[in-house]
C-alpha cells in the first residue's frame, strides 16, 4: 500500500491514482495477471471503470507500472549491494541476484505474465517500447555494475555489455518463471554456473583474434535488445 504522506499529498485526482496503482499492484502479486481485472481494481478503490481508464488505460498500462515497481525495488537493493565489491564477475552477481529476490513474490503466477508478454505485438514485451522506462533502470544497473568494477576489459567491449546482460537476465527470469524446484534453487545453479564461465571467457577478450568477432557478436545480439 502507500503511506499516509502520500495519500495526503497533491490532488484528488493524484490520490486517486496512486490509490489505484497500489491496489494493481498488490492484486498482481497476490492473484496474479490472469484474476486482476480493470472491474476488480476499480471496485476496490471505489471508483467508477470509467475513472480507472482515464488514469490507466488498461490493465496492461498498469503492468507496466509494476515493472517500473519492481525494477525500482531491485535498484534499491542492488545499489547498496555493491558498495566495496570490485570484482566485475562479483558485481554482476549482486545484479542478478538481488533482480530475482525482487521477483520471488510474483513467482506462483509468473507463467501468467509471461504468457502475456510473450507476443511481438503485447505492449508488456520487455522489449516493446511501453517498457522502456523499466528496462532503462535495469540495464543502468548492469551499466554501473561494468563501469565501476576494476577490469581490464577493452572500452569497446564494456561499452557493449550492459545491453547483453539485460537480456541475459530476461532469459534467466523466463528460466525462473518455469522453475520449479525448492526455492528455484536450479535457477540459481544456472546463474552461479553461467558467471563462473564467464568469469573464464572474460580474459580472452585482450586478444585481438577474440575481440574483433566478439566485438560483432555483441553488437548483433544489441539489436535484439533495440
Amino acid at each position: 500500500m502507500f503511506s499516509s504522506e502520500a495519500a495526503d499529498a497533491g490532488t484528488k485526482s493524484d490520490r486517486t491514482r496512486a490509490r489505484l496503482r497500489a491496489i494493481a499492484l498488490r492484486s498482481f502479486r497476490e492473484r496474479g495477471y490472469d484474476a486482476t481485472t480493470v472491474r476488480q481494481i476499480a471496485a476496490e478503490a471505489g471508483v467508477s471503470v470509467g475513472v480507472t481508464n482515464y488514469h490507466f488505460a488498461s490493465k496492461n498500462r498498469l503492468v507496466q507500472e509494476l515493472y517500473v515497481d519492481v525494477q525500482e525495488r531491485h535498484r534499491a537493493a542492488a545499489v547498496p549491494a555493491l558498495d566495496g565489491v570490485d570484482d566485475l564477475i562479483d558485481r554482476l552477481t549482486v545484479i542478478y541476484r538481488t533482480g530475482l529476490d525482487e521477483l520471488t513474490p510474483y513467482h506462483p503466477h509468473a507463467g501468467e505474465f509471461v504468457a502475456a508478454a510473450m507476443s511481438p505485438k503485447s505492449d508488456v514485451n520487455p522489449l516493446s517500447a511501453e517498457s522502456a522506462p523499466a528496462r532503462d533502470i535495469t540495464e543502468a544497473l548492469f551499466a554501473r555494475a561494468v563501469s565501476g568494477a576494476k577490469h581490464s576489459l577493452p572500452a569497446d567491449i564494456a561499452d557493449r555489455l550492459p545491453a547483453v546482460l539485460f537480456l541475459g537476465h530476461l532469459l534467466l527470469a523466463l528460466y525462473w518463471a518455469y522453475d520449479r524446484s525448492p526455492g528455484q534453487e536450479r535457477t540459481s545453479r544456472l546463474l552461479e554456473r553461467g558467471l563462473g564461465l564467464l568469469r573464464l571467457a572474460l580474459p580472452l577478450v585482450r586478444l585481438p583474434l577474440v575481440r574483433r568477432p566478439l566485438r560483432e557478436m555483441l553488437d548483433l545480439i544489441g539489436e535484439v535488445r533495440s
